[in-house]
């Protein structure tokens, strides 16, 4: 059986395969989509497949909702050509759960799929549409870039700028221009939400449409009205979000159970743009989505498939509750120490006690006394499910390798927030930085990793990292097996506050991330037993 709508039809080969079909009338859905348009969203990858497009079916599916879903591609259109235009924009939805099964279910919520670059002029007669509620955008965090790493211009950013809303390039460059199009069509309300997982994500997508609009404005390539638009939150808002949810790139294991069921043509690809599709996305079954409740012209009653909607501080919370606590940190940790101990999958390595002792003590004893509580999720509930059942899970292939990459960029917020907040305790014994003991020995593990040498002896490929060509040379003359003390060669690093949030010298915790890089240093077997030591 084929992924189509005639194939939707024979539903008993679809019962048979163990496949839910959609419960409401598609055809319907796209004729009323057709007609009044409610919501676009900009980014076909897996994680619109997985999650925003499985809620409008859920609504769609509760009689909550008419319209479906249009979705447009502005970075790699072979994700429309290949992965949705043969399988009439139908998806395929695998879910991975901790326990070793799997759910099937076809998702049907997309009404339309439209590469920006060949059909932008029916991107601008939707963007018209008074029933227009919401644009929302998973382009990933470096899509909402203006600039390089010298704060140049992008090359096409900087053509759409001179050009105007007429002629462009650029992903940014054509959304502002959609923007435009409804400015110059009534100015009529519209929500742009980005659910990409990126801190105050709202405000950077705020930041890239106020950008054209300012520059066309100045350029006399657009009246001083649509800047005024853009900067109305009454007509167009730019709320913050918090997803998380895992879906990694499409499995080997999860095609062959497809086609052992009968399901073919479910062969995966990666496009000319090194972007893994396939006909299905598998993805885990925890998910959140926390949304500030910021919407001029209204929206879908998202909030009864479980999505938070909220005020902008509480979005802000969660995600420091994430990021700063119950996730990230722990992430961190398993990568670093997955790496020197030769791990190549998360959920091997929590069949390790004393790596599941390790972020059990970074999570509920160093990092819940200060954690960010934002009142609508409770952190040690999130942990438990953390700890219990995401990281676990088989089915998802997640390596500490890729999690390690750019671990420099991350360590001030995934560790020294926690740290600052036990420096403001106030003489609280509960919150004595010395008190800490396993953020420090996961930065110690860090610089140990650094050196490209397992805990067999061996030497690997350090993941990327912006500041590896700068960090490494400080390091170049440690040897395992060495004997310290190391101060003078770690002290530029533990001193870097840009690395750190903080001098760690000035934390007290300098000396002791010291003593444990000594511990784990010592020789082969070293980060075994210094692990077995701290976590016993």
């Amino acid at each position: 059986m084929r992924l189509n709508d005639q194939e939707l039809q024979k539903t008993e080969q679809w019962e048979k395969a163990g496949v839910r079909l959609p419960r409401f009338d598609r055809k319907a859905m796209i004729q009323a989509t057709n007609i009044t348009p409610q919501w676009v969203h900009f980014g076909a990858g897996n994680i619109f497949r997985a999650f925003p497009a499985a809620l409008a079916q859920s609504l769609l599916e509760q009689g909550l909702l008419q319209t479906g879903i249009i979705v447009a591609e502005g970075y790699d259109g072979e994700i429309i050509d290949k992965c949705f235009t043969p399988f009439d924009n139908l998806n395929l939805l695998v879910t991975l759960k901790s326990d070793g099964t799997t759910e099937k279910q076809v998702i049907a919520s997309i009404a339309s799929a439209y590469r920006m670059d060949t059909k932008f002029a029916e991107l601008q007669n939707i963007f018209t549409a008074p029933s227009l509620q919401i644009a929302s955008f998973t382009i990933t965090e470096k899509g909402y870039d203006l600039t390089n790493r010298d704060s140049a211009l992008l090359p096409d950013i900087a053509a759409d700028l001179e050009a105007g809303p007429t002629v462009l390039c650029s992903y940014l460059g054509r959304i502002a221009a959609l923007c435009h199009e409804r400015y110059i069509h009534g100015a009529q309300p519209l929500a742009l939400v980005s659910m990409d997982n990126c801190s105050h994500n709202g405000d950077r997508l705020f930041a890239a449409i106020e950008a054209f609009a300012k520059g066309w404005v100045e350029k006399g390539l657009a009246d001083k009205g649509f800047l005024e638009y853009v900067r109305n939150p009454q007509k167009l808002s730019f709320p913050w979000t918090m997803i998380d949810k895992i879906t990694p790139r499409p499995d080997d294991t999860v095609r062959d159970k497809l086609s052992a069921a009968g399901l073919e043509d479910m062969q995966g690809l990666v496009t000319a743009k090194n972007t893994y599709v396939a006909p299905f996305v598998n993805a885990e079954e925890t998910q959140y989505l926390v949304i500030e409740d910021a919407f001029p012209n209204g929206r879908p009653a998202l909030e009864k498939t479980g999505v938070l909607f909220t005020d902008k501080e509480t979005v802000d919370k969660v995600e420091r509750m994430k990021v700063c606590t119950c996730l990230n940190p722990l992430h961190t940790a398993l990568a670093v120490f997955g790496c020197l101990l030769g791990y190549t999958r998360i959920s091997d390595q929590m069949q390790n006690p004393h790596l599941v002792k390790l972020i059990e003590g970074i999570g509920y004893r160093e990092g819940l006394p200060v954690v960010t509580d934002p009142g609508i999720i409770e952190p040690k509930a999130f942990i438990d499910t953390v700890i219990q059942v995401r990281l676990p899970n088989p089915f998802m292939p997640d390596a500490p390798q890729r999690i390690a990459t750019d671990t420099s960029q991350k360590i001030a917020v995934r560790f020294g927030v926690t740290i600052k907040e036990y420096l403001t305790g106030k003489g609280d014994e509960a919150l004595n930085v010395q008190s800490l003991t396993l953020i420090p020995l996961v930065l110690a593990a860090w610089l140990r990793y650094l050196l490209g040498i397992d805990d067999t002896g061996k030497p690997f490929t350090v993941s990327p990292d912006p500041l590896y060509s700068s960090l490494a040379p400080l390091l170049a003359n440690i040897s395992l097996g060495q004997k310290g003390p190391f101060h003078e060669r770690l002290a530029p690093i533990l001193a870097n506050s840009k690395i750190f949030g903080i001098n760690l010298y000035d934390a007290g915790l300098g000396e002791k991330v010291e003593a444990y890089f000594e511990e784990l240093l010592a020789g082969p077997g070293a980060v075994t037993e210094t692990l077995k030591k701290y976590t016993a």
